[in-house]
């Protein structure tokens, strides 16, 4: 029986409008992917989720993978408020989950800046029971020790719990330590994924 659900928040209860995000700044397609390639996509990137490196330190390193367009990824990364986007199912889907008596968690990869910054869009935090954020405790998924954490953390049985995800290694991890998992593309078809696991959803 499941009494557990497990959020990503990426891409499951908000979007990361990355594209939309460095377009904002009037940059062009070309110019998006440059920046992205740079930032969002390099190695460094996990090291930000983890918090390991502070905010001065990743720019730093970001704009050392392309110093030519340093200003334009300083501008992009010192100011992230369009990066995310709630969804609007988020706070009435965990309050339908919480009625039904279900525990509702996250496990997410996220750095302190968008938690900082996009405090308007992450408005459904505060209906959650608890979680992990990446940067918190300096792991990341799909590394074990941020899912034996959250079990540890929460006492969680995990043969009770369902985790939802968009990526699918970060599911690996979970599985490994018996969690239920769902591969998330849209809401409609994780409520569907949800009921055959016997959750009222």
């Amino acid at each position: 029986m499941i009494t557990t659900i497990i959020f990503d928040i990426g891409n499951v209860l908000a979007d990361f409008a990355w594209k939309e995000h460095f377009e904002s700044f009037g940059y062009d397609e070309a110019m998006v992917k440059r920046i992205a390639a740079a930032t969002v996509q390099s190695r460094e990137w996990n090291e930000y989720d983890k918090g390991v490196l502070s905010d001065q330190e990743i720019l730093d390193s970001f704009i050392a993978n392309d110093p030519e367009i340093g200003e334009d990824i300083r501008k992009v990364m010192t100011n992230v408020k369009t990066l995310i986007r709630r969804n609007d199912y988020a706070i009435p889907w965990i309050q339908e989950l919480k009625a039904k008596g279900y525990r509702c968690l996250y496990l997410s990869n996220f750095s302190h800046k968008a938690e900082e910054e996009c405090a308007d869009a992450l408005d459904f935090l505060p209906y959650l029971d608890g979680g992990i954020l990446s940067y918190q405790d300096r792991v990341i998924k799909p590394m074990p020790e941020i899912y034996r954490l959250l079990i540890q953390r929460y006492d969680l049985k995990p043969e009770e719990c369902v985790f939802m995800d968009d990526m699918p290694q970060n599911l690996q991890g979970a599985e490994q330590f018996g969690i239920h998992t769902i591969l998330f593309q849209n809401q409609s078809q994780a409520i569907e994924k949800l009921r055959k696991l016997g959750v009222k959803a």
